[in-house]
């Protein structure tokens, strides 16, 4: 009982106790009637329209039409013959829990006529008990105009707001999804490349332990040291995701394609000005991964990397010689080649795959990515 309270006044802002006396008033009026006939006719009709009422209420879909429309046959059936204009109220309430628009409109325009004229014919006939009630009756009218317009607004509102609310929930999960893929891309790049240069140098002193002991001292020295900065890098990243510095980037794929035996070539002299430090990041991480396609896959013995600064972007060439000849279906493969299009699609970037004796990638990106940057879509 109490919750139904809190419903009533929730929904329609009046008091439970207002709803109770409405429902007594009735039999008021009929105890008023000038035969015992019209008692009973008048106890009749409002316990049937209680019991209908309660019907409708529960009622989904089109029946809910068809006793709504029963209902206020009988609340004018009252109001003419009982001056009983209180049922008008509780229709006015139903109606406006109506869901969908025409049948709300169409009920809520019928209701409201028939109950107008209902009133003005008891008034013009100048009836004794309608007079009494005078004010009552026009609070009563005045609720047939606003009471549903009010409730139907609430509900729609409440359905916007629900709407809104599963909205914000599916974007949160969205978010948290893009993070997780954009973490697990960093942990490839970040990992795959250091774990790759560990993996060969391992091998490389296994075969110099008895051929060259102090090379291959040399060998583990530098896996400890690449262990140890693949460390600090994960650290970094998760703490704050640092971004990738070309000239570093430079620095390790040399130390990578030295401990291959692939021969590097790229242009020493490049400078870089004005460009972002998102942007920055995007091709290190772009050369970091290109680099260990390279080394995992091509069987190449030579790669160029060719940085080239224009006014309004940074090109950025990949080409090796090597077996491997990467199409657009490697990008369904795997996180690598799909890291790198998805970071360079959030900068308006653009890769370019070409095969001509090797594998050519092409990795162009704008100079000024600020507003993404502030963005934080990276």
């Amino acid at each position: 009982m109490i919750k139904k309270r809190k419903i009533l006044q929730n929904n329609t802002g009046i008091s439970f106790y207002i709803w109770t006396v409405l429902t007594i008033l009735p039999f008021y009026f009929i105890f008023h009637a000038s035969t015992t006939t019209d008692v009973v006719i008048g106890i009749f009709l409002t316990v049937f329209f209680f019991l209908l009422y309660s019907i409708a209420y529960k009622t989904k879909g089109w029946p809910i039409y068809i006793w709504t429309s029963l209902l206020i046959s009988m609340s004018i059936t009252a109001t003419y013959f009982y001056s009983y204009v209180y049922f008008a109220f509780f229709l006015s309430y139903l109606i406006g829990n109506i869901k969908k628009q025409l049948p709300f409109i169409i009920l809520y325009i019928v209701h409201l006529v028939l109950t107008s004229l209902a009133i003005n014919i008891k008034f013009i006939l100048q009836d004794e008990l309608l007079l009494k009630q005078l004010p009552f009756v026009l609070i009563i009218w005045l609720g047939t105009i606003l009471l549903p317009l009010s409730i139907y607004n609430r509900k729609k509102t409440d359905q916007l707001e629900e709407k809104l609310e599963d909205a914000n929930k599916r974007i949160s999960e969205l978010g948290k999804l893009e993070e997780r893929q954009r973490i697990a891309r960093d942990l490839h790049d970040t990992l795959g490349q250091k774990l790759s240069l560990i993996g060969l140098k391992a091998d490389l002193a296994k075969k110099l332990i008895y051929k060259d002991p102090e090379k291959a001292k040399s060998e583990l020295k530098d896996v400890q040291q690449t262990a140890r900065t693949a460390l600090n890098e994960v650290r970094v990243m998760v703490s704050s995701m640092r971004g990738i510095k070309l000239t570093e980037e430079i620095v390790r794929v040399e130390q990578i394609f030295q401990a291959a035996n692939i021969q590097f070539i790229y242009n020493k002299e490049f400078i870089l000005s004005n460009l972002s430090p998102i942007a920055e990041n995007i091709l290190s991480m772009c050369l970091k991964e290109g680099v260990t396609n390279i080394v995992k896959h091509s069987n190449a013995t030579v790669c160029r990397v060719k940085i080239d600064e224009y006014a309004t972007e940074v090109q950025l060439i990949i080409q090796d010689n090597g077996e491997s000849i990467v199409t657009e279906k490697d990008f369904a493969k795997g996180h690598g080649l799909v890291g790198m299009r998805e970071r360079l699609e959030f900068v308006n970037g653009s890769l370019h795959v070409h095969s001509d004796q090797g594998t050519i990638l092409t990795i162009k990106v704008p100079k000024d990515v600020k507003q993404v940057e502030k963005e934080g879509s990276i």
